[in-house]
């Protein structure tokens, strides 16, 4: 029993590490946004926006970016630098497209910007990442592993949220 428990935990340790890119991307759109929205205002028939002002120019930019840092610094620690860029890149910006999928969702249905849209607030990034990276490079962890991350980043997303909501970074706390 208890060998099972240690596999299982290495293992969710390494989905971790794969699935980094992609955590530290959408948290730093989170930190690193703002300014022009990435839909530029645009609204469709329905007279609703596309996207909203929560998803911005300069956040998804900057979610690409960490999310490529991140996979360039993995790399050098795994000794694969240039699979890593590549991986961090395809992660970071499948975090940022699944945030926007994400939004467009929630604006589709009517629920405003800060309103709470439980399970698709907290994986629109993750499914995006984990789509785009299966998409890119054909493989992913083990099934039972990304749904234990799914479990992990639903957990993660509330705490993270509720800490920032403590400390007045946030003005809701989902």
């Amino acid at each position: 029993m208890r060998m099972d428990i240690t596999v299982m935990a290495v293992e969710l340790g390494k989905g971790i590490w794969f699935i980094l890119p992609a955590y530290l991307a959408n948290l730093s759109a989170c930190l690193l946004g703002g300014g022009r929205p990435l839909d530029f205002g645009k609204k469709l028939s329905d007279g609703r926006r596309l996207l909203g002002d929560g998803v911005t120019v300069r956040g998804f930019a900057a979610g690409v970016g960490v999310g490529t840092v991140v996979g360039a610094l993995q790399g050098l620690v795994a000794g694969s630098f240039v699979y890593h860029v590549e991986e961090g890149f395809v992660l970071g910006l499948g975090a940022m497209l699944g945030d926007a999928a994400g939004s467009f969702v929630k604006r589709r249905m009517g629920i405003e910007r800060g309103a709470p849209a439980p399970v698709l607030d907290q994986l629109d990034f993750f499914a995006g990442a984990v789509v785009m990276h299966y998409a890119v490079f054909g493989w992913l962890p083990p099934a039972r592993i990304v749904l234990a991350l799914a479990g992990v980043t639903l957990i993660l997303h509330w705490l993270t949220n509720a800490v920032g909501y403590l400390l007045r970074l946030k003005e809701v706390p989902w």
